[in-house]
């Protein structure tokens, strides 16, 4: 794990998931305010930046609290195996619109039929 600058954080590419600024958030924020950050984000190295993986909400709530660095674990990965990981990842969330849902799995299959031919 290491701590990078929440400046140096870069969105993942077509990210289909929308990060509210809701109660939710605002609990994540007295969480974190409290306990520190639990779970580090996901990045991979994009060029001179890092490309966020897993943690959008995370980050934003970091921002919100008007953080300048974030723990982090750097992972190197193929494109496929960001958009893999990005989608399992926040897949994982209970509360989701169904269209976002649908568009995280379109983008992982996608991935998949891409890798069998």
């Amino acid at each position: 794990m290491t701590k990078i600058l929440i400046k140096d954080i870069v969105p993942f590419k077509d990210h289909p998931f929308r990060v509210e600024e809701d109660d939710e958030m605002k609990s994540l924020m007295e969480s974190i305010n409290t306990s520190g950050l639990i779970n580090p984000v996901i990045v991979r190295q994009k060029k001179d930046k890092f490309e966020m993986i897993s943690g959008h909400r995370r980050l934003k709530a970091m921002e919100l609290l008007g953080k300048t660095e974030i723990e982090a674990t750097i992972k190197e990965l193929t494109d496929d195996e960001a958009t893999i990981l990005m989608v399992d990842s926040n897949c994982q969330r209970e509360r989701m619109l169904p269209s976002e849902r649908a568009f995280a799995y379109k983008m992982k299959m996608e991935t998949i039929i891409i890798d069998v031919r």
